[in-house]
């Protein structure tokens, strides 16, 4: 709901129904009522921003479709519901393309339906306003230099370019290894940007199956296959006017790069059982793990492709490569996790510190986030000793810079570092975790049979 009263406006030359509309709109002390009998008066008032107008069609000195232009170009955010003595149903549906709410007759049961559809719209008012707020927080979220931590000149590299790309709608290419906060950069980005009040849209490329991800990208129309029981709208038709995150797009195959390539260079896209093409509007942002110039020398990467997403490019550093950054960013996890789990704040002894420096962290900023996450929930004192810490040798498989945990890895990672610092015994450490005894056994004997 929104805090102050919803403003409507009446805009009604019978001075019946016009006291009518009044009187029924005014018994709702939400709502506040003002009337006019002629469209020059409303016009001249436009300016106050009502939230609602009800216009007559039928006014003495313009017509409702000529006033209805009019409000449309003055503030598309009012709603119009317009009110005749007759349905004219090609009138009505030219009025609904010019974007009126509802075409309402001058009936027995008005005043049941105006309510009602005034009702409608303060609920879309009240939905509209937390959208609004949501994004808002998501901005003050996305404020790069409070989301992406450091001090390194990587990382003030790293502003600077997005610093360049926020002020441009320039294709933007964020490489670097897994980890590293691709992402991150993508959503601070957009949230920066003259886009920031429309939708910020990410595919993970890799993680949708190769028969679904055409559908996916350009949507499709009902009947267009089996299983097609609806019309489905396509990620770029939902970032219209947005950020479309292609993530890892260097996995994409390459008989779909093509259709890709053809969509950024004509900016429009055709869903699947239409020949239909649909304008689209959306800024590309992609990200990827490999190095796609030799990906095209490979063959595995369309070269025209390549040069058509070849905008301005930012590489992500590896944690290893950022220096004190590492500590700043660990303290940062230890605070945000205390904080959501009602812990009292931990600090990082000097021996936790200097251990943690040590390690070169494959797996980068998302490994630190889950090593200190894991050691503040074992560590028994305020202070976080290096012993708290368990950190895989730097040739051991599960860290080699080469290869990457997968979540069923991680989880298994996890669990025999509790077992390890419960001296084995299962119950304290499902307690310590918050799962199941059996969940445990479960985990142990799949990495068995797994290694077997």
């Amino acid at each position: 709901m929104n805090e102050r009263p919803v403003r409507i406006f009446v805009v009604e030359d019978n001075e019946w129904y016009n006291k009518l509309l009044v009187y029924t709109l005014s018994l709702n002390p939400d709502y506040e009522v003002r009337s006019f009998f002629n469209a020059r008066d409303f016009l001249n008032s436009l300016g106050e921003s009502p939230d609602i107008v009800t216009l007559d069609y039928r006014l003495p000195d313009l017509s409702g479709l000529e006033v209805l232009k009019k409000i449309r170009q003055e503030n598309s955010d009012i709603q119009v519901i317009l009110i005749s003595e007759q349905e004219d149903i090609d009138m009505v549906v030219t009025l609904l393309k010019l974007g009126a709410y509802d075409y309402i007759t001058k009936s027995d049961d008005i005043r049941e339906r105006l309510l009602n559809t005034v009702q409608n719209i303060r609920n879309d008012l009240g939905l509209k306003s937390q959208i609004r707020n949501l994004r808002k927080e998501v901005q003050k979220k996305y404020n790069y230099r409070e989301g992406i931590l450091g001090e390194s000149p990587a990382i003030r590299n790293v502003y600077e370019l997005i610093e360049k790309a926020v002020s441009t709608n320039i294709t933007v290419i964020v490489s670097g290894e897994t980890g590293t906060g691709k992402e991150l950069v993508a959503k601070a980005i957009h949230y920066n940007s003259n886009r920031k009040d429309k939708a910020f849209v990410a595919v993970n490329v890799p993680a949708i199956p190769s028969e679904l991800i055409e559908s996916e990208l350009f949507g499709h129309e009902k009947g267009a296959f089996t299983g097609a029981a609806f019309r489905r709208i396509g990620r770029f038709e939902e970032a219209d006017g947005g950020t479309l995150f292609l993530d890892e797009i260097g996995e994409m195959e390459i008989n779909l790069q093509s259709k890709l390539l053809r969509v950024l260079q004509e900016k429009e896209i055709v869903r699947i059982g239409n020949n239909k093409p649909v304008k689209t509007d959306c800024r590309i942002i992609a990200a990827t793990n490999k190095n796609l110039r030799e990906e095209v020398k490979k063959g595995n990467f369309r070269e025209d492709l390549y040069y058509r997403l070849l905008g301005l490019q930012i590489e992500m550093p590896p944690l290893r490569e950022r220096g004190n950054d590492l500590l700043i960013l660990a303290r940062h996890f230890i605070r945000d996790f205390c904080s959501v789990n009602n812990i009292p704040e931990k600090r990082l002894s000097a021996g936790a510190q200097k251990k943690l420096m040590a390690h070169s962290f494959p797996g980068n900023v998302r490994e630190l986030k889950s090593v200190v996450e894991l050691a503040v929930t074992l560590s028994v004192n305020e202070e976080i000793t290096a012993d708290d810490f368990n950190l895989d040798s730097d040739d051991s498989p599960a860290t080699r810079t080469d290869e990457n945990l997968t979540l069923r890895e991680h989880e298994m990672k996890i669990v025999k570092d509790t077992l390890r610092r419960c001296n084995n015994d299962i119950s304290l450490a499902a307690k310590k975790l918050d799962i199941g005894i059996s969940t445990i056994y479960r985990m142990l004997k799949q990495e068995k049979e797994s290694s077997t």
